[in-house]
């Protein structure tokens, strides 16, 4: 019940959304790339988790950013990461395989738990990120750039694009989520930054390990 209702006001703002949008300048993208090639995206802090505006968000808190007309990058959102916190590993998909949008990403693992993210975008996995599947700690410390997740061949990215949230319906769902997650679990809201500024790196210390993979599931729609 809890996810149907999260699916319906994501589509109710949806809607708003996209009237907006046809009627809003595109923000500019940042293009400076890191070493190995993944662009630095321009943060906003949104009850203390980063928000960039430049790419676009799945309710699952996973993200896409368009690198040419086909080809998309994608990782977890700040919010997954921090509430994630230190994980074990994270198992990526296989290059050439095909993924579809709102079904499974890669799967996390933590102190013997698991939970799947979901994929914001559908088409064929072109890269994975060795590195974070050698140090999942990445995805942790930099989620929008080296700790990225995957690279998709997309056929009709412009149709998955359509599903995604960004600018204010991005920053409201992230301040949503973040209240949500205080009233599941109060003794989180110490880690959690109401002041402008950053919450804790690994919100699981706060959840006991029994109540981990619940609230992970619940958020990531998984």
């Amino acid at each position: 019940m809890t996810v149907l209702l999260v699916l319906l006001f994501f589509a109710t703002f949806l809607l708003i959304d996209h009237y907006r949008s046809r009627h809003a300048v595109a923000p500019v993208l940042e293009t400076a790339s890191r070493s190995d090639g993944a662009p630095r995206l321009k943060p906003a802090l949104v009850a203390g988790f980063e928000v960039p505006e430049n790419v676009r968000y799945h309710p699952g808190h996973t993200w896409a950013l368009n690198e040419s007309p086909s080809l998309v990058r994608v990782g977890m959102d700040d919010f997954a990461s921090k509430l994630a916190g230190a994980l074990d590993r994270i198992t990526l998909p296989k290059r050439g395989q095909w993924i579809r949008q709102g079904q499974r990403l890669c799967t996390l693992h933590r102190d013997g738990g698991t939970v799947d993210m979901i994929s914001p975008i559908e088409g064929t996995v072109s890269d994975v990120n060795d590195a974070v599947a050698q140090d999942p700690s990445l995805a942790q410390r930099d989620p929008y750039g080296e700790g990225w997740l995957v690279t998709v061949q997309a056929p009709d990215a412009k149709t998955s694009f359509r599903n995604l949230l960004g600018g204010a319906l991005a920053r409201w769902w992230t301040e949503e989520s973040a209240t949500r997650l205080m009233r599941l679990m109060p003794a989180a809201a110490g880690a959690m930054a109401q002041d402008g500024g950053v919450a804790v790196n690994d919100l699981a210390q706060e959840i006991p390990d029994q109540e981990w993979l619940h609230i992970t599931k619940s958020f990531f729609l998984s």
